[in-house]
């Protein structure tokens, strides 16, 4: 009761203060977080307009809030959990309503596997959409809870503006980026851009850095009705992993924020407690280099005033070099003994690779039939995708590493011909051929929208040849009221296909099918930048995968989301302000209706972000920001173990100046450096979270 109140409170408060604010009218409205046409929702359709939950993160807001990744950027955003895993080299662990989100970067996926990819640099964006629910309509393959989509910096009309980036901060973090435009023709029809970045970088981990060399120059031809992009990225990441899967009996048993319910796995905890910076690896073996070389084009026509065309094509060739070793599993209690040897150790080698074909082709009609209104997307996206890991995987090797005491000497790496002799190569293929119909329609105030996809998949490993068809639909509808109170409901499908066999059943896995209801409204007083998001949604998704002794099997396992979200961006004369609220029941459901709360996702989430720039006085330029982000207690459940890690509060600070060609920025992130668990998981390990950084950032523009 208390936090449905609260959240009803918080709610009142947002809209009281939109209305006390629309007293005041302005004549020019700017909208914060614009929707890209080669964003989430492949359509510039206003937030407050589109009968489903969408959130945009610009690249002025994530800079403002000292956003080192991409997960960062998604800390302030409603609906998401964008750092359950702690603090992460490897890769942007993103969850949207409780469930695993696919990454996308203009219009098309971009990540595929498992650690084969190089992450995203943020400094080469422009903005960062969320679109909540299943997307299948739109994309095709993935999860009902949402997809990230990437908007790329490129050259254009308007983007030809230069700056040098300098950054130094915690962890010996050095880091230059260049953003160079250029009108190459004179008049604005031939223009490039240069993108660039160099990051020399240790992290909160022993031995583990985070260096990276991104390039990405573009080059974009246009007229009155036509517009051609070609860009090219390539992103040379040296790295480690900071995931050291740091045992239960030094870290979770010696925590007061650990509770354990079941098993005694803490009979052999000697009660010492390992600092988080621990490194149970061998930098002599361990790291986790990652390249990728992307083309993309990009492009967009005008036939006339009702007939327009967007695309993009891409190929992208990614590669992976990892290596690590770890504590072995050997059971929650076990892993390491009361005088800090390691029980045994895993030693991992698995280089893979990525290869990716793939387009995303589009016509939209903007037409009138009497008094209704169409804006119609008829698609056809392509996918081509090549996924390699050549692995050797060394469980249980003798050891004698001391976690209390670590020695990085190299004497217990396994001999490359040992490795060799364990290893396994693993491929897969996956072509995806979809058509899809998407028809917005406007009749006077009410709006209704209605989609369609026809999808076709191939999927090919070296046991398996699988097709799935599927078509996956969309509907909602929204009420535009006179005074920017717009209610709405939609529906939506999604399906993602398992390649693999059913081990206990026999036969191939079968496809993953989710959907989901949502209701809410959205609020927007006229003539306001501010805004109100509420909503509330009920999704699922079926055909779950367990892992048994041999392989996978499905045997009617489900996952059940239901939750309340609250979206308000509110400005107020010189303030802003970012509040962000969800409360979230997420369950994994047996066929006999046994059902286990959702591992590592809080149930309640708020996030709130202040910021002040005065417009005028003798302070203008002058700025400042304060955050507040907390998530609740997470759980992971085994038929045997519960265990239970609090939730925690972090306080993020910007403070800087803004001058005419510059900017002077300090922004810390944990201010007050809280020392917490994200999450702590019943196979034995904690992951700690991320500690106090500060970075220094001086922006020149010329």
């Amino acid at each position: 009761m208390r936090k449905s109140l609260a959240a009803v409170s918080l709610t009142a408060l947002a809209a009281a203060v939109l209305q006390a604010n629309a007293a005041d009218q302005i004549e020019e409205v700017t909208v914060i977080g614009q929707p890209s046409e080669f964003g989430a929702t492949k359509s510039d359709t206003p937030i407050m307009e589109n009968p489903r939950s969408i959130s945009v993160i610009t690249a002025e807001d994530f800079i403002a809030r000292g956003a080192l990744a991409l997960s960062n950027t998604l800390e302030y955003t409603a609906g998401v959990t964008s750092t359950a895993f702690g603090f992460a080299t490897r890769g942007d662990f993103v969850s949207i309503r409780g469930l695993d989100a696919p990454q996308y970067l203009d219009n098309l996926q971009v990540q595929f596997g498992f650690y084969n990819n190089a992450r995203t640099e943020i400094y080469t964006l422009e903005q960062i959409e969320v679109l909540k629910g299943p997307a299948s309509v739109l994309y095709g393959q993935a999860a009902p809870g949402g997809i990230v989509s990437a908007v790329s910096k490129v050259a254009g009309e308007g983007n030809t503006d230069k700056e040098i980036v300098l950054e130094a901060g915690s962890f010996s973090r050095l880091q230059a980026g260049v953003d160079l435009g250029f009108d190459i023709s004179g008049d604005g029809s031939v223009t490039g851009r240069i993108v660039g970045l160099v990051r020399h970088s240790d992290t909160q981990v022993n031995f583990v850095n985070d260096d990276s060399l991104v390039f990405a120059p573009s080059i974009t031809w246009q007229n009155d009705s036509t517009k051609i992009t070609g860009l090219i990225n390539y992103t040379d990441r040296e790295s480690d992993t900071s995931a050291q899967f740091l045992p239960l009996v030094i870290t979770g048993c010696a925590s007061s924020d650990v509770t354990f319910v079941g098993a005694n796995v803490c009979a052999a905890a000697s009660g010492r407690q390992v600092d988080n910076d621990l490194y149970v690896g061998d930098p002599n073996f361990n790291r986790y280099d990652t390249e990728s070389t992307t083309v993309s084009l990009l492009a967009t026509h005008e036939f006339n005033d009702v007939f327009s065309f967007a695309g993009t094509m891409r190929h992208r060739d990614n590669e992976a070099d990892y290596k690590q070793s770890w504590i072995s599993f050997t059971g929650p209690g076990t892993r390491v003994q009361p005088n800090g040897v390691a029980t045994r150790r895993t030693w991992y080698d698995a280089p893979a690779s990525t290869e990716q074909f793939g387009l995303d082709f589009r016509f939209r009609a903007e037409f009138e039939t009497g008094a209704l209104e169409h804006d119609v997307l008829l698609g056809v996206n392509y996918q081509d995708v090549d996924t390699s890991i050549n692995s050797a995987y060394g469980f249980g090797l003798p050891t004698a590493f001391n976690v209390f005491n670590p020695v990085y000497d190299g004497s217990e790496i396994p001999p490359a011909a040992a490795l060799d002799a364990i290893r396994s190569l693993t491929e897969t293929n996956t072509k995806a051929t979809d058509f899809y119909l998407i028809n917005q329609m406007e009749l006077g105030n009410l709006i209704v929208n209605a989609g369609v996809r026809f999808s076709s998949v191939d999927s090919k490993d070296a046991t398996n040849d699988q097709k799935d068809e599927e078509t996956p639909v969309s509907f909602g509808a929204m009420y535009r009221t006179d005074i920017g109170l717009n209610p709405y409901v939609s529906y939506a499908e999604s399906f993602r296909a398992t390649v693999g066999s059913d081990v206990v059943k026999g036969g191939a896995l079968k496809p993953r099918f989710g959907e989901q209801v949502e209701v809410g409204f959205k609020y927007q007083p006229e003539g306001k930048q501010s805004y109100l998001i509420v909503s509330w949604f009920d999704l699922e998704e079926d055909n779950l995968v367990d892992f048994v002794v041999g392989g996978r099997t499905q045997r009617g396992l489900t996952f059940e989301s239901t939750g309340f979200e609250v979206e308000a961006l509110i400005a107020l004369g010189d303030f802003s302000f970012d509040i962000d609220y969800r409360n979230l029941d997420a369950n994994e459901v047996a066929a006999n209706g046994a059902e286990t709360q959702a591992s590592s996702i809080p149930e309640d989430t708020v996030s709130i972000w202040a910021e002040w720039t005065p417009e005028d006085g003798s302070l203008v330029g002058f700025k400042a920001g304060l955050g507040v982000r907390y998530e609740g207690e997470v759980v992971d459940v085994n038929p045997a173990l519960t265990i239970k890690t609090d939730g925690y509060a972090l306080v993020d600070a910007m403070i800087g100046y803004e001058g005419e060609d510059f900017d002077l920025s300090l922004n810390i992130r944990n201010l007050a450096n809280k020392d917490y668990y994200a999450t702590c998981l019943t196979r034995g390990d904690c992951f700690p979270g991320e500690e106090r950084s500060a970075v220094v950032t001086l922006t020149k523009q010329f």
